[in-house]
């Protein structure tokens, strides 16, 4: 078997395992998936010292395609199995837990919140310490909720939020769940791509312990980065924050220059492909 058919037969075992994993339609036990990781690699190696150039070529080319399509999809399935016994607890849905974190990402601006996305470190409820995922996204509202309309509930957000800072937040949380639309935009999906397994909002009403930005960190440089670049952007372009449409102007530049999609104003009479040529 050649090294063009071998390597054919391994790309194609790849796919089809990592596709046939993902039919699943419930997850097995992490060790199982273990076992079959460490049975895939150990034929291989035998297969690779052992039988290098012994029977039809075909027949090499089949075996290496199916050790390949075993350990992929035991490679998606224990990924799976991970990510998925990091998801947040029912019982902590709607709790105000007390989270300290690491700004993530760039914080994107918005009309009612500020969208930041949180890199945990530790959480407690109650006092005790409670297991949160890796990454939850947050909004921060400003003025009045909406569910509680009244002075009590009045919110109060950070003059400047960056990446790399370490923040002690009071919080709640819920699952994400996606729309039921089978032809719209999955959010849902983009969160698991992206590695958020929560969102919610901060709470930071007079009757909540007021958030508090511990310190800088060396985290996160690109980001950091990316946002400074967007922070001169809007800065030059759009100076007046009242001024609707040089913002939406200078979100699109923004997203041009850092890939800040969210900076776009979906709803704007801007479009993209017309400034593409600048």
């Amino acid at each position: 078997m050649g090294r063009g058919h071998g390597g054919t037969a391994v790309l194609l075992g790849t796919v089809l395992g990592a596709a046939l994993q993902l039919q699943q339609v419930a997850l097995w036990h992490a060790g199982v998936y273990g076992l079959l990781l460490c049975l895939a690699c150990g034929a291989a190696l035998v297969l690779w010292y052992w039988a290098p150039r012994r029977g039809p070529a075909w027949g090499r080319a089949l075996a290496w395609a199916g050790l390949a399509a075993l350990l992929a999809g035991a490679l998606t399935g224990l990924r799976a199995a991970q990510f998925a016994a990091q998801a947040l607890s029912p019982t902590l849905e709607g709790k105000d837990i007390q989270v300290t974190g690491i700004v993530a990402a760039m914080p994107q601006p918005g009309d009612v919140a500020l969208r930041l996305r949180l890199a945990v470190e530790s959480a407690r409820l109650d006092g005790a310490a409670v297991q949160l995922p890796p990454l939850i996204d947050l909004a921060w509202y400003r003025g009045l909720w909406q569910e509680a309309p009244d002075l009590a509930s009045l919110q109060t957000q950070p003059l400047s939020l960056r990446p790399g800072e370490r923040w002690q937040l009071t919080v709640r949380l819920k699952a994400p769940h996606g729309a039921r639309n089978p032809h719209g935009f999955d959010h849902e999906l983009w969160l698991w791509e992206q590695g958020v397994q929560a969102t919610g909002y901060v709470r930071a009403g007079p009757r909540d312990a007021p958030p508090r930005r511990i310190a800088p960190t060396w985290r996160y440089p690109v980001e950091r980065l990316r946002q400074a670049a967007r922070d001169a952007i809007t800065l030059r372009l759009a100076p007046d924050p009242t001024d609707a449409r040089a913002v939406r102007v200078a979100g699109v530049v923004a997203a041009l220059v850092t890939g800040d999609q969210r900076a776009i104003d979906l709803d704007a009479d801007i479009k993209v492909e017309n400034w593409a040529s600048l």
